[in-house]
């Protein structure tokens, strides 16, 4: 409180300012440059002639970084630079870059500094610094700057300097020393971004005047108190707010007020990326904001200890910040009623008047306060024996009636006796010396306060302390009470200093007065020189009020003993808010003090003092009734809510306006929603007070990537799900408020408003507040009464507002609201006797979950109440289960209103503290549809005889035919075993078969294993008859026993419909849940569904997809092995029935159906997956990540981890199907040298071979074997094409074929069908015809093609068959380097012996395969019989998507022993687990725009080691353009080969023009130029099983737009590509942030910060030998050489040196170039080879080490050539 006059002082300072600013523009120029009026002669005659003047070295800075240097004094003499503008906020004399402080030592995180030479700004200049920086934990650092030879004044703050922290992982942040001038640069570990870097200016340091400046990473800065901010984001056009503490009005100024915070906190970027500064310094300052942007703090004592803190989100910042200065308090229950006060009732009959007026009108209310009229001529543990006589019991008076009771205390103690006597609080505090003395040390000193002259009591003297305690209690004694106001504790005196004036020193006068209010340090408090036990109240004067509340604080839990009682100050200082809260202060009733106390509220939840609120209808003035009526409502929702007005005014107590008033009406009604919501406000406090979130906050905290929310401080939220939208303006009811990007319902009518993301006109009558609750919360709430004694009787309920997921979380905390022993050391659970009870619904099941439970209210409460905002239909059945017991809800109990799409559950009786789980069953949704009849030509007839329902939709895609909630299968009863589950499952059979082809299993055996603590299995099968299971081994623990501490998951299993959940533990997250309608399981046809958690689901294959994340919007993919161009949902080459889920919290899984027949899958906006095959059982295997990379590694692991392919195979590759003899591939050879085009190896399609038969050699190609040697000895590599089928129909002796039959190595008939081989048609020709290939195709097949059998590779004596094949070819045909095998799905043109057919083979699959031909459409029969390698007969049925599969192993065995080496193997069809053994191609694609993004897609998904797209296209004429940005793209395919069709014009990169065959050449030059880099890639997915292209969600899962993007890709985890994919962006490729210039001849590559990138010299191929390998090492003469190292990143600070040491020396300097922008050359000696270097390069300022390590044959196996580097700079 105070009072409202200006002293005489202020009166003449308000004169002589506005004097003083007309001269000041006047003299300003000819001050900064004139000579001095009066010149001083020398003293002493033989005086020295002045020193050589210092000349300022004036920067060529932006204007906006000009730092003031204050030219109240001549500019140039104080060494400054001058140079007017027509700005006049703009600094016109500012540093000089030849100023500050050098570094002159340094020894790790200490330096010493020495002042550079130059002119004093204030004198006392100090020489010699002592910089010390700590890592104090990974989000905070500490630096500190003092005088290096005296100790100086520093903050002895409670909480700070009681931390021990240290980190505990990697630091988030570098800190740089700048050496010359001194300087700190802080930067952000993560994207190198500066945040705070000070050599924006010089550092000042002397006796009294203390000086930086700072460089911000961004210009959205919050914080800095305590003054009036109007807007909560700063204004950063140079404005300066003086900080020290002040009793002054908070009347929209830029003057200092009551608190003291030199405390920032700055958003980065629209990521969240946050961080705070804190100057731990309680000296007068001022901080002033320019738009470079910068911040220059001037404070006029101490020391200079900041405290940076980083954050992800601005939320983690508060954090950060409470964790530093102290977490704040939580305050009893109580504290949160409705509060009344006002200085001067007049008398306690008034106050009674007051207290029942206002319970007559049933306002809920629950303290009263008495101001300083209660006490006895204002004196301090008094009262006024007359008008307050029944004081003492007056606290009983409340209490009857649940209410409480505050009084006032100021701390300054009047030296005047009392009516009746001596004064004895006084006198006992003068016998212990108890008050702040003259500077004397000993007299006390008097000012002038409330009740007169008055001394003060040092709260920093433990005498003090004890004093104060001990009067409280006494008082309290006399007067009881529940909590204590302390004010005017800034210090407040109404004199100047002291009844003596204050002396004239420099303590009282400094040289420097910081822009406080009234320009003087002694304005209505004490004198500067006045002495404390903590140091001169120079010093401390800000910390009055921090101290006052420490005493307080021991008082309070002295007197409440175990009660928490609450302290309310006026001065505080970081740290307060642990044991305090603060109120804005003595405002005003206007409507812009209505307005400011929101920034104020943020800005005190920055500060850590969540206990925040301005007083309601203002202190000031006469209110009206509409700013009243308005205030009352927005104050419902301060967490601090009081009313409260001074003397001489007009009553404002709501009751005041009217028992009828509307007024009234509107305070009831938002007061008792503030009293229903007190349980979440509770658990607000309570998170406050654990982990530092705020309770009011930012809109811009929860919804930091929207801009638009940054400035918004008209509104605010409570926690993160309640938004508040005030009217704070005269005479409207509509208001501007932004709704920010999330799903949001009308608190007071339940409807979902439709608006997001966008500013509205929000309509807003006299008695309406907008309040709105934020889809995804479940708000804790309780029946409201008049007081929270009453209301904490009344039963609870739940507010559930479903997001777009329709999901929701949240939390209650609950205790009995007062006991201080609940909340000591709430890291202890023992000590913990709170009750923490979570809540979440998923799916339509609420479920509540104690975690601790460690107090029982002794209320028997109950949550009697539900209300689910957002449910899209009504339920059919509600039921509530704790534990085994499940009790369903009566219907009555049970409403749903279908407007406003509201459920409510009424008359519950679940207790408080168990956990249940409540299941509302609704009617499906429409996008809860599974599909009862996939199959085509559905009706409402063959619907209902499935027993499903039939309902006809317009939305495309979505079923029409679905089935019921209780379709499928019931469990039996289950138990868990500590490896898992085993039980049995029947079909539900009140519904019928639905296929009468296909006989249903009705009974299933259903197995769960837990693997490892990332990996499960569920299998599910018939236990009676043995069905097919696929063959392909799997790598799995032997031993599955993983204990539940470890596992990252739970299971759990519904019993009906059956179902199994898989959760993640660490947070709740459902990732698969199958307890979905429609499981079904016959002979012929499976079908199974699982929810998923979130819409992003990648993976399936193998198809063409148009995006990288799956479209769940009712799509159906194939997936069944077919020579089948890549097409729209075409299935073709291969099968992989895996995908990778990501789930809300951005953790990602994988899921593994270990199925080889025929399948589809079906994606829906549930989000939801339905699998169907036609065979088999279900055999899933599940991977947790928890990252996207490890779940690639964990599922490699699992199905064996990518073969490590031979280096060559890196290279550049050249087929083309088409050539028309090997004189065109000479050629070809010729052209590409002489282009100097990087090209390592060369192919022969089938052409090659006479009549496309394999291993045999053409007509035309006589010449290959001669041509192949001499490439050979060039080291190019050759590799040739095989396709299985074998002609059948040769008249010349041909022994692939012969020796085949006779080793009986081909696909039969089974037995009853003849046993004859099965015949297809592929690509060899009859012997001896001419092919006319004008014929169409069908007509050509017939009559040209052969008969041809197809190899039963499961079959051992196929394998060697094979390999003799390949062994012979070899040896007596042609060498090869790789073995290309292609139509291996296997692809046969025709199907014959049609009189075999039977059901496998004609009817219509019971899959969506995309086609209307049967199974055995271009491949073999599904009957065909073949033999798993123990002898077991399975029908090709089965095991036809396995044939590729089985062909690649063969190969890539007889590969290795015929060359000897590692060679290569292509594939065209594979199935999990073939990247063991093989790469594979994309398969013949078309020459269009839209195949390179689809390329990139496509590598993606198959996620082998070696993996690209035929580059230009495979059918079809490549346009130019297209063909050159494809060259472009496939230059970074880690398969990299061109390839084209036959009859189509070339394109290889020599067959277009110079400029194209020049662009190719410099992109394969990067490519060649990084292949160790690859090649390592490689080797980590070998070893590691890590993906080698890797989306860029694999490495910024965090970030959400990652997860969208497909149209760029990484090498690894640091080698970023964006290609140009389209002809319209040919020379601008649009990123999801940036532009990025194309022109055609290049492709945009960037590598990421804090990698090292090997490199080597480009070639125009690899040259490799392996002859000299050994075991433990190359031959020394193969050893490689490190040659250049580049260092990227280092900035434009100079090198001074390069050295390298060598394990056992001193080490040696080196050559070396640096550029200032790009890079430093290392030049290192080639004498060393297969070392460890370690590589030091010395800044100017600091050291960075850079340790090279090079190991045996991990890298020296390469090549001889020479190796490089390249590191960047984290």
């Amino acid at each position: 409180m105070g009072k409202r006059k200006f002293s005489g002082l202020e009166i003449t300072l308000i004169v002589l300012f506005v004097l003083v600013g007309i001269v000041a523009i006047a003299l300003v120029v000819l001050l900064a440059t004139g000579e001095p009026a009066v010149t001083k002669e020398p003293t002493n005659p033989t005086q020295q002639p002045d020193p050589e003047p210092f000349v300022p070295v004036c920067p060529d800075i932006p204007i906006a970084e000009r730092v003031d240097c204050h030219p109240e004094q001549r500019c140039l003499a104080r060494g400054c630079c001058w140079s007017p503008l027509d700005q006049t906020n703009v600094p016109w004399c500012f540093f000089s870059s030849n100023n500050g402080y050098t570094v002159v030592s340094q020894n790790r995180l200490e330096a010493q500094l020495k002042r550079v030479n130059s002119p004093s700004l204030y004198g006392a200049e100090i020489t010699e610094l002592t910089f010390t920086a700590e890592m104090q934990t990974e989000n905070r650092l500490r630096f500190h700057i003092t005088d290096a030879n005296k100790a100086r004044f520093e903050v002895p703050h409670e909480h700070v300097n009681s931390l021990t922290s240290s980190p505990n992982g990697p630091l988030n942040y570098e800190l740089e020393l700048v050496h010359s001038p001194f300087g700190v640069r802080v930067r952000r570990v993560s994207n190198r971004k500066i945040l705070f870097d000070t050599t924006v200016a010089p550092l000042i340091f002397e006796d009294q005047y203390l000086q930086i400046s700072a460089k911000l990473a961004s210009d959205n800065v919050y914080g800095l108190g305590e003054h009036v901010h109007q807007n909560y984001r700063h204004d950063m056009n140079w404005r300066t707010w003086p900080i020290f503490t002040r009793d002054s009005f908070p009347n929209g100024g830029t003057h200092n007020i009551y608190g003291h915070y030199p405390f920032f906190m700055c958003l980065e970027t629209d990521q969240g990326e946050s961080f705070g500064v804190f100057l731990m310094n309680s000296n007068a300052m001022d901080v002033t904001l320019q738009p470079a942007p910068a911040v220059t703090y001037r404070t006029i004592g101490g020391v200079l200890d900041f405290y940076i803190l980083l954050g992800a989100t601005p939320e983690a910042i508060v954090q950060e910040f409470t964790e530093l200065v102290g977490r704040p308090t939580i305050p009893p229950y109580w504290a949160f009623g409705f509060q009344l006060s006002r200085w001067d009732y007049g008398s306690l009959e008034e106050v009674k008047r007051t207290v029942e007026r206002n319970r007559e009108i049933g306002l809920p209310y629950d303290t009263q306060y008495t101001d300083i009229d209660y006490m006895e001529d204002k004196k301090d543990f008094t009262y006024d024996m007359v008008k307050f006589k029944d004081l003492p019991q007056f606290a009983d008076y409340m209490h009857e009636q649940g209410q409480k009771y505050i009084l006032i205390l100021d701390p300054a103690i009047a030296i005047s006796k009392r009516i009746n006597g001596t004064y004895e609080s006084y006198d006992r505090g003068a016998e212990v010396e108890a008050w702040i003395t003259e500077a004397d040390g000993t007299t006390p000193l008097v000012g002038e306060v409330w009740p007169g002259a008055t001394v003060f009591p040092d709260y920093t003297k433990r005498s003090c302390i004890d004093w104060w305690v001990d009067e409280i209690e006494r008082f309290y004694k006399e007067v009881k009470h529940d909590a204590i106001w302390i004010d005017m504790n800034e210090v407040s005196s109404f004199v100047q200093g002291s009844s003596k004036g204050c002396a004239a020193n420099k303590l009282n006068y400094p040289p420097f007065t910081p822009k406080i209010l009234d320009d003087l340090i002694y304005s209505k408090t004490l004198c500067m020189d006045a002495k404390q036990a903590w140091g001169n109240h120079y010093d401390v004067h800000s910390l009055y009020g921090y101290s006052m509340v420490l005493a307080t604080d021991e008082a309070v839990k002295k007197v409440f003993g175990n009660n928490r009682s609450f302290i309310l100050t006026r001065s505080s200082f970081p740290g307060v808010g642990k044991y305090s809260g603060h109120w804005l202060g003595d405002n005003a009733a206007n409507w812009n003090d209505i307005k400011w106390a929101i920034p104020g509220m943020l800005e005190f939840s920055l500060f850590g003092v969540p206990y925040i609120g301005a007083d309601i209808c203002g202190f000031f003035d006469d209110v009206t009734e509409e700013l009243c009526r308005r205030w009352m409502q927005v104050g419902a929702f301060y967490p601090f809510s009081r009313n409260h007005n001074a003397q001489y005014y007009k009553p404002q107590d709501p009751a005041a306006f009217g028992a009828d008033s509307l007024l009234v009406k509107t305070s009831k009604h938002y007061l008792s929603i503030r009293y229903t919501l007190l349980p979440y406000l509770y658990t607000l406090f309570y998170k406050a007070h654990v982990s530092g979130d705020t309770v009011v906050r930012p809109v811009m905290h929860e919804f930091y990537s929207d801009s638009a929310t940054w400035t918004v401080d008209r509104q605010f939220l409570w926690g993160a799900h309640l938004l508040i939208t005030p009217v704070l303006d005269a005479g409207v009811d509509t208001v501007k408020a932004y709704i920010p990007d999330a799903v949001w319902y009308n608190y007071e009518t339940e409807e979902k408003i439709t608006e997001r993301k966008q500013q509205v006109d929000m309509y807003l009558p006299a008695d309406k507040l907008g309040l709105h609750i934020r889809g995804g919360a479940i708000l804790p709430i309780q029946r409201p009464a008049v007081t929270t004694t009453h209301s904490r009787r009344s039963p609870m309920g739940l507010i559930i507002a479903l997001d777009d997921n329709n999901e929701a979380s949240g939390e209650l905390f609950w205790d009995d609201g007062e006991s201080r022993g609940i909340l000591v050391d709430l890291l202890l659970i023992k000590k913990f006797r709170g009750l923490m009870q979570s809540v979440c619904v998923f799916q339509g099941v609420l479920t509540m979950q104690v975690q601790h439970n460690g107090y029982v209210d002794p209320n028997n409460l109950v949550f009697e109440n539900i209300t689910v905002l957002g449910l899209s239909s009504p339920p059919t059945a509600v039921s509530i289960t704790e534990g085994s017991s499940v009790v369903a809800v009566p219907e009555f109990n049970i409403q749903y209103d279908s407007l406003k799409k509201v459920l409510y559950l009424r008359g519950l009786s679940m207790e408080l503290g168990k956990s249940y789980t409540v299941n509302w069953s609704s009617v499906i949704s429409d996008f809860e549809r599974i599909d009862c009849y996939p199959e085509d030509g559905s009706d409402e007839a063959k619907c209902s005889s499935r027993g499903c329902i039939w309902q006809p939709t317009n939305l495309n895609g979505m079923p029409w035919c679905y089935f019921p909630q209780d379709y499928g299968y019931i469990a039996e009863p289950v138990t868990e075993t500590p490896t898992g589950w085993n039980f049995n499952i029947v079909r539900n059979t009140k519904y019928p078969a639905p296929r009468a082809a296909s006989r249903d299993i009705d009974t299933l055996q259903v197995e769960i294993t837990y693997l490892s603590p990332h990996s499960l299995r569920f299998k599910i099968y018939d236990p009676a008859n043995k069905r097919y299971e696929v063959p392909v081994p799997l790598t799995l623990p032997s031993d599955p026993s993983v204990p539940e501490s470890r596992r990252m998951y739970r299971v759990q299993v519904t019993q009906q419909p059956f179902g199994i959940q898989v959760i993640r533990n660490s947070t709740g997250t459902v990732i698969w849940d199958s307890s979905l309608p429609g499981f079904t399981f016959s002979d012929m046809f499976i079908q199974v569904s699982t929810r998923l958690p979130s819409q992003y689901i990648y993976g399936f294959g193998e198809t063409e997809h148009a995006s990288f994340r799956h479209d769940l919007n009712w799509h159906t993919w194939g997936m069944f092995s077919k020579d089948q161009p890549p097409g729209y949902k075409m299935n073709c080459y291969g099968v992989h029935p895996f995908y990778m889920g990501l789930e809300p919290t951005a953790h990602a899984h994988g899921v593994l159906l270990l199925n080889s027949n025929a399948m589809d899958v079906t994606l829906q906006p549930t989000p939801a997956l339905t699998y169907r095959t036609i065979g088999g059982i279900l055999d899933f295997y599940m991977v947790m990540g928890p990252t996207p990379e490890l779940v690639v590694q964990e599922y490699t692991e699992m199905i064996g981890r990518p073969v490590l392919p031979a280096y060559w195979s890196l290279g550049f590759q050249l087929c083309r199907y088409g050539y028309t003899n090997d004189t065109e591939i000479a050629e070809l050879y010729r052209d590409m040298k002489s282009a100097g085009i990087p090209y390592d190896v060369q192919y022969a399609d089938i052409d090659y071979m006479e009549r496309q038969l394999d291993f045999t050699l053409g007509k035309d190609f006589q010449g290959l074997p001669a041509l192949v040697e001499s490439m050979r000895a060039e080291k190019m590599r050759f590799i040739f094409i095989l396709d299985p089928a074998i002609s059948g129909n040769e008249t010349e002796p041909y022994p692939a074929f012969e020796r085949g039959v006779k080793d009986d190595v081909f696909i039969k008939w089974p037995a009853h069908l003849g046993d004859g081989i099965v015949w297809g048609k592929v690509w060899p020709d009859f012997p001896n015809v001419d092919v006319d290939e004008s014929l169409d195709w069908d007509t050509q097949v017939e009559i040209y093609r052969s008969y041809t059998a197809f190899p039963d590779f499961f079959r051992n004596h196929t394998a060697t068959w094979w390999h003799r094949e390949i062994s012979d070819f070899y040896t007596n045909t042609i060498k090869f380097d790789g073995i290309w095998i292609d139509m291996n799905e296997p692809s046969s043109f025709v199907s014959l012996n049609s009189n075999k057919y039977d059901q496998l083979n004609y009817s219509r699959p019971l899959i969506n395969l995309m086609y209307v031909f049967g199974l055995n459409h271009k491949t073999l029969c599904m009957n065909s019989e073949q033999f798993l390698p123990g002898g077991t007969p399975v029908k090709h049925y089965d095991v036809h998507n396995l044939y590729g599969w089985s062909h690649t192993k063969p190969t890539y065995d007889a590969l290795l022993n015929v060359t000897g080496a590692r060679g290569i193997v292509v594939t065209r069809s594979t199935y999990p687990t073939s990247g063991q053994w093989a790469g594979h191609w994309l398969g013949d694609n078309n020459a269009s725009w839209d195949q390179l993004y689809k390329s990139i897609i496509g590598v993606a998904l198959v996620s082998m080691f070696q993996t690209g797209a035929d580059i230009c296209g495979f059918f079809n004429e490549a346009e130019y353009e297209m063909c050159l940005r494809w060259m472009q793209l496939g230059a970074f395919y880690p398969y990299s080969r061109n390839h084209n069709g036959k009859g189509n014009k070339r394109q290889d990169p020599v067959a277009w023009d110079a400029p194209f065959a020049e662009a190719s050449r410099d992109v394969l030059n990067i490519r060649y130029t990084l292949l160790p880099y690859l090649y390592t890639l490689m080797y980590e997915a070998h070893t590691e099983g890590s993906t080698v292209v890797r989306p860029l969600l694999h490495e910024f899962v965090n970030d959400k737009v990652t997860w969208d993007i497909h149209r760029q890709f990484l090498w690894g985890p640091a080698l970023l590509i964006s290609p140009a994919l389209e002809k319209a962006r040919a020379l601008d490729v649009r990123g999801q942030f940036v532009n990025m210039p194309t022109p055609l001849n290049k492709i945009n590559l960037h590598v990421r910060g804090g990698h090292i990138l090997p490199w080597q010299k480009g070639a125009k191929k690899i040259i490799t030998h392996y002859t000299t390998l050994l075991q433990n090492g190359l031959d020394p003469a193969d050893r490689l050489r490190l040659g250049h190292v580049r260092v990227w990143g280092t900035g434009s600070i100079p090198i001074t040196k390069v050295s390298i040491t060598y394990p056992g020396d001193s080490g040696s300097l080196l050559n070396f170039y640096h550029d200032a922008v790009t890079e430093v050359r290392l030049l290192l000696p080639a004498k060393r080879k297969g070392k460890k270097y370690y590589i030091t390069h010395t800044h100017t300022h600091t050291h960075t080490h850079t340790h090279i390590y090079i190991y045996g044959i991990w890298l020296t196996l390469l090549s001889r050539a020479t190796y490089n580097l390249i590191i960047l700079h984290r």
